[in-house]
């Protein structure tokens, strides 16, 4: 059956025969933009101009973290008599300016050390087959005259002989 139906006669413009044409009949369908200021109205700025949310959450990211360093190392080195004539009489002991990111470091490093070793016992010993073979693996396939003008082989594994051969050598 051919598309389309014969009984129908198509508008030039919806018959696409090759990515290009596609290309060019997106571009000449698409309204051209004028940007003389008279032209554009304030519906069209708000609609298509303006920043990403994931730029809104990075800016707004990156000035809490600066202002909670700000107030982290005002509140850990400025002297108790001092934030107490401020009028600043509730605040945490000094013990937590460095506990805490003490904590905090002996964590990632305990963290690293932990996925390393959980890495170590989930990988099998250099003698299992299974580093070599899993349910993945895909021998290489014979030819046959027909399939041999194919232009791209099928992808499959190269077997350990052929490998152990070339990096060492007939032994």
């Amino acid at each position: 059956m051919e598309w389309p139906p014969p009984s129908t006669s198509p508008s030039p413009s919806l018959v696409v025969r090759s990515p290009r044409q596609t290309v060019s009949l997106i571009r000449n369908r698409r309204p051209h933009r004028d940007w003389a200021p008279c032209t554009r109205s304030s519906s069209f700025a708000a609609r298509d101009h303006g920043p990403k949310p994931s730029e809104v959450y990075g800016f707004v990211g990156s000035i809490t973290t600066v202002i909670a360093t700000a107030v982290y190392l005002a509140w850990a080195y400025t002297p108790e008599p001092v934030l107490r004539s401020v009028g600043i009489t509730y605040y945490p002991s000094k013990y937590w300016a460095l506990a805490v990111p003490s904590f905090l470091i002996v964590a990632v490093v305990l963290s690293m050390g932990i996925y390393m070793g959980l890495n170590f016992v989930a990988t099998p010993p250099p003698t299992s087959c299974g580093t070599i073979f899993d349910e993945n693996s895909r021998e290489r396939t014979t030819f046959s005259p027909a399939i041999d003008e194919m232009p791209i082989e099928p992808i499959s594994d190269i077997s350990i002989d052929q490998i152990n051969n070339l990096m060492f050598g007939d032994i």
